[in-house]
């Protein structure tokens, strides 16, 4: 049971203008403000930063200590969550194509480019320091019903995904923590 409670916020550590600004530091996207599109549509605004996540890794330490090595290296979590209305869609399909040109530019590895038949479209970036870790991971969803952006900023090391794959026998974390380490 404690481990399933751990998951979720392991996996929010990895996972948290109409232009992505400015890069602010490292790995971190500002991808501008939002507001709430209206009565009856989403909004959901999460920023977690390194404060909140070294009590979290406080609180798993004894009995995660991987899961705890992991928080611990992560600075900041953001998730944009927007409804798409009608007066919305064209403003958010504009912004989310900016975004991926900018972090083109800036550097960022596209890892991840879907664009589905019903208009999805997907990213998913990261930006890394040499060979030795993930200094930031972007993710940008649009789908027919929402915009989602997700920025995770950290000193991420793939030995760490690989341990607390190891440690919580989450089979697939492993694999991909032994996969980067072996890329690198």
């Amino acid at each position: 049971m404690k481990r399933l409670m751990i998951l979720p916020l392991v996996l929010a550590g990895l996972a948290a203008g109409y232009s992505v600004r400015a890069e602010t530091s490292g790995g971190e996207v500002d991808f501008g403000k939002f507001s709430a599109p209206g009565k009856g549509s989403e909004f959901v605004e999460v920023q977690i930063k390194s404060n909140l996540l070294s009590l979290a890794a406080q609180l798993v330490e004894k009995e995660e200590p991987q899961a705890a090595k992991l928080l611990r290296s992560v600075r900041m979590v953001r998730v944009n969550v927007v409804g798409l209305t009608d007066e919305n869609r064209d403003a958010m399909e504009k912004r989310i194509a900016r975004i991926g040109r900018e972090l083109d530019q800036q550097g960022w590895e596209r890892n991840v480019n879907v664009q589905g038949k019903e208009g999805e479209d997907v990213g998913v970036y990261t930006k890394t320091r040499g060979g030795e870790a993930l200094e930031g991971v972007a993710i940008t969803v649009l789908d027919p019903k929402h915009l989602v952006l997700v920025n995770v900023v950290g000193d991420i090391r793939p030995d760490q995904i690989a341990a607390l794959g190891e440690s919580l026998h989450i089979k697939h974390l492993k694999e991909v923590g032994t996969a980067i380490k072996q890329n690198d």
